[in-house]
């Protein structure tokens, strides 16, 4: 058995002497992939949000720099400069950190719409399973049943 091919071939045989319907394997693949698409989406468009943001953070932190790197006359032109820099930035990280919480608010609630939604998804394929289970042993007790032959009397019973 150190041979792949041998591996593979026993594998076969021995999957094959096992029947088993493979539907139900596919479905829960085909779901499995469809849901992990929405979640990609959702994590992508909150990453593209996100680094927008980022983007925009950084272009007005140069732009706010470009006050301070200026040449002053007066030492306390540049005590000033930075002072007012600091201000600016402390007010675009206020402004900034709420958009990403903004952001992350919005994929919290994507994917708890998702996570909701395949609940709901496998709740009703369970209730279908267990209907079709219920309705097959019905049938199965139902038929014996209806298939056996009236069971003769003694003379003299009543």
């Amino acid at each position: 058995m150190t041979n792949p091919d041998e591996y593979t071939k026993m594998m076969k045989e021995m999957m094959g002497s096992m029947p088993m319907d493979t539907s139900a394997l596919q479905e829960a693949f085909k779901s499995q992939a469809a849901m992990m698409e929405q979640m990609t989406k959702v994590a992508l468009e909150a990453a593209e949000k996100s680094t927008e943001v980022s983007a925009k953070w950084t272009k007005a932190t140069f732009e706010k720099a470009g006050n301070v790197a200026t040449t002053k006359d007066d030492p306390a032109e540049y005590s000033q400069a930075m002072t007012n820099f600091a201000s600016a930035q402390a007010e675009l990280a206020s402004e900034h950190v709420s958009e990403f919480a903004e952001i992350a608010k919005k994929l919290q609630m994507d994917t708890m719409e998702l996570l909701m939604a395949a609940g709901k998804d496998m709740q009703q394929d369970a209730t279908a399973a267990v209907q079709k289970a219920t309705d097959a042993v019905t049938n199965a007790a139902a038929a014996p049943a209806a298939t056996k032959a009236p069971v003769a009397k003694k003379p003299g019973a009543k």
